[in-house]
């Protein structure tokens, strides 16, 4: 099952597709990279990232923080 919509990104004012997917469903980005949803604990969601080794994947906090030129937050 796939539901879809729109969101607004308060954080950077711009547009979000929202999508539901459940336990080993997935989503393609691009024809490369291949996001699966592993398990589902409460508030927690585990996901899988399948991509080529020349694209690179981190969180969202890790990837500020190298942005920034410091040093990524462990954990």
């Amino acid at each position: 099952m796939l539901a879809a919509g729109w969101a607004v990104d308060p954080r950077k004012e711009t547009r979000v597709l929202v999508l539901t997917r459940g336990v080993n469903e997935s989503i393609m980005i691009g024809r490369d990279v291949v996001v699966t949803v592993l398990e589902v604990r409460g508030d927690h969601v585990r996901i899988g990232i399948a991509a080529p080794r020349d694209v690179p994947v981190h969180r969202e906090e890790v990837f500020r923080a190298l942005e920034d030129g410091g040093e990524a937050p462990r954990g």
